[in-house]
């Protein structure tokens, strides 16, 4: 297996091509069994034979030699292609390693990942060490590579994040450029740097992917024409069609910001669409609780009790986002010389597997899971717990913004005009206020303001979990924030909750102050303890962990906290500027 590089070497090939000759016996034959032939769009009956990690003959003859080989009876299965997910971050307290053993129990054999995180929590080298670490896991890694930080970082930090960008279009486990948050920047903001990169992601014959939530006709067509290639931020059927009829590949998405896929569905439904091969599921990176029943095959089950036919319903989930990427060659249908990724089914109607082979190997089976054996050398790549060497100190808590933040939704702030006393140390209970701080992570900078309609009660949360990697802290209470701060450090980053100086919740991450190394079945009952919390002190919202993702991403309305200051996003100006310590 040399998956690494996503090629096999000249004598495995010869080794593969022997197998039908009968010189080599397959390691794992699958017998007598009915399986999806995503190019005949067809249930098939046969064999499968499997050598290592690749498919090397299906259909109705048997092997010539199986010494050595594992039989299974599949007369009792259905087998699909192992799921696609077309759009992943890896990052949402979860870590690309847990994420992929998850995704791949539960049926998702393949991953389009975000590089975001590598951008800004290790050198390119060390990340690149990473990608060709993330070859061990089960699930089949492929990445991005980001124009964009989707924040305002300082001249410093935007150079160093920059100047990675050439070096990870080139790579080789990258399969796409995008997604493109700053595509106002290109348009309107006459940026040729990032549209000379796009022209370079498409000279390598990658495709693009654009970020356009609400465009409109115009919008979309220009976007096409500067080179972009799908899109996942439709919200209706209408949205969905606007972009198929202009050319785009289209993501429907199922996540837990944006659940919209069923009425899009339904939408699709009612205007009488049956054409489903430039569409495909994305979860759009979702918070660890939504990922309970699993990654794609919610999707799948959801489309086709939506009225998609069946066999549609897989290859959205399969082949469609493999031919996008180019890489249907390597994953998305059971065929010769596909990477064995198998999914068995107990019915087609139930998309969840009982029993799952990727890379041929069996992560689950008969619903026992195996574990892992794979580990990845994150400390050896820049991947260690946040060490803090330096002291908040009461100079920091000084709040004397007139405009603070109000939360519309779990993601989106408009300004306000704060009319509240910002000296005391403790604010009233009787109001939705709270001090907000975003903090450098090396201790330079402090952006100080007001946050609206987070809490009502708590005295502080402080996370090292944010899009950038830098420190957030918001609550009522400065002691309480200091405490929280105190503890966070001590942990190694995390997210700490602490109220009337009693410590109430903590989640170390580890993993760069940003991810958990837990299994995501533990983290799910973490995040859910953490959502029960914020709750009963007041969060009016469901999704607190992309809150403090969001934060300072510029990419949304109205109004953000950056490293920059606070900015305000239509006019692209920094209202306050950050105040250096």
């Amino acid at each position: 297996m040399n998956e690494t590089r996503f090629r096999w070497r000249n004598r495995q090939l010869r080794v593969h091509a022997s197998v039908l000759d009968g010189t080599h016996a397959p390691t794992k034959l699958i017998q007598n069994t009915t399986y999806l032939n995503v190019y005949l769009k067809k249930w098939m009956s046969g064999h499968i034979w499997i050598y290592e990690d690749r498919i090397v003959y299906t259909g109705p003859n048997l092997p010539p030699n199986t010494e050595g080989t594992e039989i299974i009876d599949g007369s009792e299965s259905y087998v699909v292609p192992g799921y696609v997910e077309p759009h992943a971050h890896p990052f949402q307290l979860y870590n690309p390693r847990s994420l992929a053993e998850y995704a791949a129990r539960t049926g998702t054999t393949t991953l389009v990942n975000d590089n975001l995180m590598w951008l800004f929590l290790t050198d390119k080298e060390k990340a690149f060490s990473l990608l060709e670490e993330s070859m061990k896991l089960p699930a089949t890694m492929y990445w991005w590579a980001r124009f964009d930080s989707q924040s305002v970082l300082r001249e410093e930090d935007r150079r160093k994040f920059e100047d990675q960008v050439p070096d990870w279009i080139e790579h080789d486990a990258v399969i796409q450029g995008g997604e493109l948050t700053a595509w106002t920047d290109v348009l309107y903001g006459g940026d040729e740097q990032m549209l000379h990169r796009m022209q370079e992601t498409k000279r390598a014959r990658k495709p693009l992917e654009a970020h356009l939530p609400g465009a409109s006709e115009k919008t979309l067509a220009k976007m096409r024409l500067l080179g972009m290639d799908s899109d996942h931020e439709s919200m209706t059927a209408d949205d969905v069609l606007n972009r198929l009829e202009i050319g785009y590949n289209t993501g429907l998405r199922y996540s837990s910001i944006r659940p919209d896929l069923p009425e899009i569905l339904k939408g699709l439904q009612e205007k009488g669409h049956t054409h489903y091969d430039h569409l495909m599921f994305t979860t759009d990176g979702s918070t660890p609780g939504f990922y309970r029943e699993g990654l794609i095959n919610p999707c799948i089950k959801i489309a086709m009790e939506a009225g998609v036919p069946e066999i549609d319903a897989y290859m959205m989930a399969t082949y469609q986002p493999a031919r996008h990427f180019g890489v249907e060659n390597r994953v998305g249908s059971i065929n010769v010389g596909r990477v064995a990724h198998l999914n068995f089914l107990t019915d087609p109607k139930d998309p969840t597997p009982h029993s799952v082979i990727a890379k041929g190997e069996w992560v689950k089976r008969d619903g026992e899971e195996i574990p892992p054996s794979k580990t990845i050398e994150w400390e050896k790549n820049g991947i260690k717990p946040l060490s803090i060497d330096w002291e908040m100190s009461d100079r920091d808590l000084q709040f004397s913004m007139p405009i603070g933040m109000e939360m519309v939704n779990d993601v989106i702030m408009k300004p306000y005009a704060i009319d509240i006393d910002p000296s005391v140390y403790q604010l009233p209970e009787d109001s939705d206020e709270a001090f907000l701080m975003l903090m450098d992570r090396e201790g330079e900078w402090t952006v100080n303001t007001f946050l609206k309609g987070f809490t009502h009660s708590l005295g502080a949360l402080v996370s090292s979990y944010s899009n950038t990697g830098d420190l957030i802290l918001v609550g009522k209470s400065r002691e309480d924030m200091k405490t929280a701060f105190k503890r966070m450090k001590e942990i190694g980053g995390g997210i700490v909750l602490v109220d009337d100086g009693e410590i109430v919740f903590e989640l170390p991450l580890p993993l760069g102050g940003v991810m958990s190394d837990l299994p995501l079945e533990k983290l799910i009952k973490e995040e859910e303890e953490l959502k029960k919390l914020l709750k009963g002190y007041g969060f009016p919202f469901g999704d607190p962990v992309y809150t403090l993702l969001f934060l300072s991403s510029v990419h949304l309305p109205y109004i953000r906290i950056t490293p920059m200051g606070i900015m305000d996003v239509k006019k692209k100006e920094v209202l306050y500027p950050s105040i250096m310590r």
